[in-house]
């Protein structure tokens, strides 16, 4: 780290931490109309030969425009597809055809990566992986559907600043990285360096990533080879320490939004965003998770205020708040 930087980041860290506190509240009150709102989704597993993942997508996007109608975006935090180029034809006249906010932004997930997976009929080829499919195809299909340059790239909206990271790699680069998001060392200083810049504003910081990292959130004890999830999950993490305003949300578990650890505190805030194509619960066990039975498809509202910053969860199916879904963050002017 160059002096320069190291010098803003101590300004940064000293400023940030007076303004915004990590810990959940009920007691901090609305002061007024939220300042900025956006939903929260993931995991929404569009698959043009499955017309019921496009049916709860466009019932997500129905609801959540009832519940949330002056929303000033969407977050789609990954699994979008699977990377069938279909797939994302479907997404996009899903979108066309349903209410949603006037900015809609994405992260990458692992499935945008299983065209690799799929023989020339789509079917599940693992025999012959890669079957001809490049990550650079696979990451390319994507960035043509955001009209980004990179997997990872910063917004600022209403004066807040949006932090969206994404896997660089998948297995053809190393079949080490399994599933897990591969974060180069470029992007991480990336990160570090608008991290720094965005904490000056002594606001809170969104950050957007479609793996969690380990041993934080619901299903992150289990859902992964050592339960990894984030190759460089270490270096983000220790990023992240460094920045209590920032507030991370991931999907990948697909666990349920009621369950305890959807929402963890440590140096700074992480939030489960759950599925809209399926939860899944650990029915009360230690150990594993199942799908939720019946019907379920589920994500998050976020609203800021001047003095707080609000993420309730919402049942699509049901059209109605999840009661142990909500969650504040206060920030203290």
């Amino acid at each position: 780290m160059n002096k320069t930087l190291l010098t803003a980041l101590l300004t940064a860290l000293l400023t940030a931490s007076t303004l915004v506190i990590p810990t959940v509240s009920s007691h901090a009150q609305n002061t007024g109309k939220p300042v900025l709102s956006f939903p929260v989704i993931s995991d929404i597993h569009i698959q043009a030969p499955q017309p019921k993942s496009l049916q709860k997508f466009a019932a997500a996007l129905q609801d959540l425009h009832s519940a949330s109608p002056a929303a000033d975006a969407l977050i789609i935090n990954g699994d979008l597809t699977d990377g069938e180029p279909a797939d994302y034809q479907k997404l996009k006249e899903t979108l066309q055809s349903n209410p949603h906010p006037p900015r809609v932004y994405y992260t990458i997930g692992n499935h945008e990566f299983f065209k690799a997976w799929h023989n020339k009929n789509r079917a599940r080829s693992a025999a012959t992986f890669p079957n001809g499919e490049t990550e650079r195809a696979s990451i390319a299909r994507f960035l043509s559907l955001t009209g980004e340059k990179s997997v990872y790239h910063a917004k600022v909206i209403k004066g807040y600043t949006f932090v969206f990271l994404g896997s660089e790699q998948y297995r053809q680069s190393n079949p080490g990285n399994l599933e897990d998001a591969y974060l180069s060392k470029k992007q991480l200083d990336w990160l570090e360096q608008t991290l720094v810049k965005a904490s000056q504003t002594g606001k809170p910081i969104f950050v957007f990533l479609h793996q969690p990292l380990p041993y934080t959130v619901s299903g992150t004890h289990t859902c992964c080879t050592n339960n990894r999830a984030v190759v460089q999950h270490e270096a983000l993490k220790d990023i992240l320490n460094r920045f209590p305003e920032a507030i991370l949300f991931t999907g990948h578990t697909h666990w349920e939004l009621k369950l305890p650890q959807t929402f963890v505190q440590d140096n700074f805030t992480m939030v489960n965003t759950s599925s809209v194509a399926q939860p899944w619960t650990d029915n009360g066990q230690p150990g594993g998770g199942t799908p939720v039975k019946g019907e379920a498809s589920e994500g998050l509202v976020v609203n800021v205020y001047t003095n707080k910053v609000e993420i309730k969860g919402r049942s699509f199916t049901k059209k109605q708040w999840i009661p142990g879904a909500q969650f504040t963050v206060p920030i203290l002017q």
